[in-house]
């Protein structure tokens, strides 16, 4: 059983014309030569959850922090010119607060933090995740 320390907000990095769900990241990251889509989620824009990688398996969404992570992406975060933006809809922040409770149960000292915490050249996952109602959840 691996150690959760971290849960780790992403955004797909598409537009709102654009989609995005498990099994296109999949192929995306497939196509990079990974061997699976690097996410354990993936929240849609009406608030659905996918699941992606099983929790047993370490992710491929944050180098160095894979091994006691777990990695929830959400569709979106850019604006329609292309820019960095919080388009996270309602439902989406819902079920993210919903799931993200359901993982505090379950990794109770995990810390919930943004990509960008992690590389500071990234804007993933476009909103301050420490300043987010998120990083309340649990504690």
């Amino acid at each position: 059983m691996r150690r959760i320390s971290l849960i780790i907000i992403h955004c797909s990095g598409v537009r709102p014309e654009q989609s995005s769900s498990s099994a296109r990241i999949r192929g995306w990251h497939r196509s990079l030569g990974w061997s699976d889509i690097g996410y354990h989620y993936v929240i849609l824009r009406d608030g659905t959850i996918e699941r992606g990688r099983p929790e047993a398996v370490p992710g491929a969404h944050c180098r160095g922090h894979n091994s006691h992570s777990i990695g929830i992406c959400y569709e979106g975060g850019l604006d329609s010119d292309g820019r960095p933006a919080d388009t996270r809809t309602e439902a989406q922040k819902r079920s993210m607060l919903a799931l993200v409770a359901e993982l505090k149960q379950r990794y109770p000292k995990a810390l919930i933090l943004g990509h960008n915490h992690f590389n500071r050249n990234k804007a993933c996952p476009c909103f301050d995740v420490r300043g987010d109602e998120l990083a309340r959840v649990g504690t």
